[in-house]
Order: C-alpha cells, then sequence, then structure tokens
C-alpha cells in the first residue's frame, strides 16, 4: 500500500472546513471615503452575481462624521463590475434625505427571477428613530423607486428595538434573511434607546443576529435569534453575521464582533459555522480572525461572493492609517 502524503497525514484528515482566510491588506480598492478622516466610510458592502448581464453589482454606502451634513449613512450606491474587481459602472444612487431617514445603513439587492430585482434597504425610520428593513421591486437594479417601497421587517412587530443589515440567499426555494437585531438590556425609556436614532450606538441593547425565511421574498416569517454575542470575550458586545456560504457541508459565515459600545462601527472579523441555519457556532473563541495594524484594526461587513468562471471574491469594509475606512476586494485562494 502506497504511503499518504503528508498533507494527508493522521492531523490534516480530521482538519474540516478550515476557515476561508485572506489578507485584509492585500485586496485592491473599490472605493474610497469623502475624506481622508475618522467618520468617513466607504463601505457595508452587498454583492450579487447577475447571470443576464455576466458582471457582478455591488451595493454599498457612503458615510460621513455626525454634524457634517449630510452626516452618518446619507446614501448608497449600486454599482456593477465585468471582472468582480473593477466597478466602473454606476447603476443606483438612493440618498437617505429621499426617506426622510437620518441614516441608511447596509442593504441587500437579490435577482427574484429573470425580470424581478429586489433592493432591501436598511434605514432608520423617521417616525420613531428605529432601524427598519423595506424592500422595493423592479425590473432592472437601474430601476428602483423608492416611493414604491413595501415594509419587510418593522422592529415593533418584531418586539426589538431596531433591525438592519440584511444579507439574503436562497435554500431549496426558500429565500432566507439574516439581519442584525438590537434587543434592550436596561429598563431605558424610547429616548434614552431612540433619541440619537441609532440604538446600537447606546450600550443599551445586546446586538445579535436573527433570521427571517420567504418563499416568495415578500412576506417573511420571522424565526429570531441564531447567533449571539457571549457572556464574556472580544465580541460579548456585537455577533452580526455578514455573510453566508456552503462548504464541505457545513454552513460557514463570517461575523462583526466587539467587546463594547466604544468599538461600534469599528468592528472586527470573527468565524463561525452551522449544520442547520438555526444555530451557529463560532470558532473564534480567543480573538479575531483577522485585523489590520493600524487605526482601530476593523475589518467588517465582509462579503463571499463566489463567481462563475471568475473564482471566490471577498468583498469588505476595512480601517485605514488616517481612521477612515475604505472598500477593498480580494480574490480567496
Amino acid at each position: 500500500m502506497s504511503e499518504m502524503p503528508a498533507m494527508y497525514g493522521p492531523l490534516a484528515a480530521r482538519s474540516f472546513v478550515d476557515p476561508l482566510c485572506f489578507d485584509p491588506l492585500a485586496g485592491s480598492v473599490v472605493r474610497e471615503p469623502l475624506a481622508g478622516r475618522p467618520g468617513y466610510w466607504a463601505g457595508a458592502p452587498g454583492a450579487v452575481y447577475d447571470p443576464t448581464g455576466d458582471r457582478v453589482l455591488l451595493c454599498y454606502r457612503i458615510r460621513r462624521p455626525r454634524g457634517v451634513e449630510p452626516d452618518r449613512g446619507a446614501e448608497v450606491r449600486i454599482i456593477a463590475s465585468r471582472d468582480g474587481v473593477s466597478f466602473d459602472e454606476d447603476v443606483f444612487r438612493l440618498e437617505k434625505t429621499t426617506l426622510q431617514s437620518p441614516s441608511i445603513e447596509r442593504c441587500a439587492l437579490v435577482q427574484l427571477d429573470t425580470n424581478r430585482w429586489v433592493f432591501f434597504v436598511s434605514y432608520v425610520d423617521p417616525a420613531d428613530n428605529r432601524w427598519r428593513i423595506d424592500r422595493i421591486e423592479a425590473t432592472d437594479p437601474s430601476g428602483f423607486d423608492p416611493e414604491a417601497r413595501e415594509p419587510v421587517l418593522l422592529p415593533g412587530e418584531l418586539g426589538v428595538e431596531g433591525v438592519k443589515d440584511p444579507f439574503l440567499f436562497r435554500v431549496g426555494g426558500l429565500w432566507h434573511m439574516i439581519v442584525s437585531f438590537a434587543t434592550a438590556t436596561t429598563n431605558a425609556d424610547a429616548t434614552q434607546l431612540h433619541g440619537t436614532a441609532d440604538a446600537y450606538n447606546t450600550g443599551l441593547i445586546r446586538s445579535a443576529t436573527g433570521l427571517a425565511v420567504s418563499e416568495d421574498g415578500r412576506h417573511w416569517q420571522w424565526l429570531g435569534e441564531v447567533f449571539g454575542p457571549r457572556a464574556g470575550g472580544w465580541d460579548r458586545y456585537c455577533s452580526r453575521i455578514s455573510t453566508v456560504w456552503h462548504d464541505g457541508g457545513l454552513w460557514c459565515a463570517f461575523y462583526d464582533g466587539s467587546a463594547s459600545v466604544q468599538e461600534n462601527y469599528e468592528e472586527k472579523l470573527g468565524f463561525a459555522y452551522s449544520f442547520d441555519l438555526r444555530t451557529f457556532h463560532r470558532v473564534t473563541l480567543n480573538g479575531p480572525l483577522c485585523t489590520v495594524p493600524h487605526a482601530s484594526g476593523s475589518v467588517r461587513y465582509v462579503d463571499v461572493l463566489d463567481v462563475p468562471d471568475r473564482g471566490r471574491f471577498v468583498y469588505y469594509e476595512v480601517a485605514r492609517p488616517d481612521g477612515a475606512h475604505e472598500l477593498r476586494v480580494v480574490r480567496a485562494a
């Protein structure tokens, strides 16, 4: 009997589904922030492959610091690329003023069928200052009409203090939407929680990951929490799944983690897995999977996209030495 190669020794043979590792400093810059100072970001990417046009579509958010108008998440854009790296086509733009909202957060773009696209918009409801998710449907991503948006997940109906950052995928015809949701950890009143129009930045909430499912992409069933912060550790304040992919029979996930509200907006990257999409198990117990050696070290809002005949791409938001955040992409090995 021939000898097994060293790489297939006893340890390697029982090492299953290694985390998808990448060097965040090696990525190509997709979009830079509007200025090179803390509080300016280009990021929160959500990627999808368009088979009809053989292109990658990427939605991302532009932010300015509070007090620099139009501040916070002022707008979200959809851009297109033929190779998954160089995005030279502007497809759609939505400003927060159109929604009369204090801020827009990470959004998601999906194709329901050949002529049906849906844009899931995550924004602060001007009525109560709580994060919510709406949907806009169109025959082409360039034709979304914000006035035609419909509610999808509302915090009041879910019994939570906010819901945002959708990530969507389909399994066996059933749509799954993974979201960030906030629940209060104290007896704080509405002014304390929502007076600044961002409950996540108050330190009065628990930032976890929830799941909703739908057969048609319009009517959703809320299944509740699938992943959340621990009692202690580097990710005890926020554990927000940003992307999911299937590998080696398991569901793999990247998540954003933080230890306290002081790290809000500057989360680090973690890795988790699941057998059933209902419960995720963290692998990064002692610290983040990766960081960068400057500013806050933040690597967050990571999205993984497999593109036919091009390979696997990782899109992410990363801190720069000047404290701003930029949007990058790296081709995974």
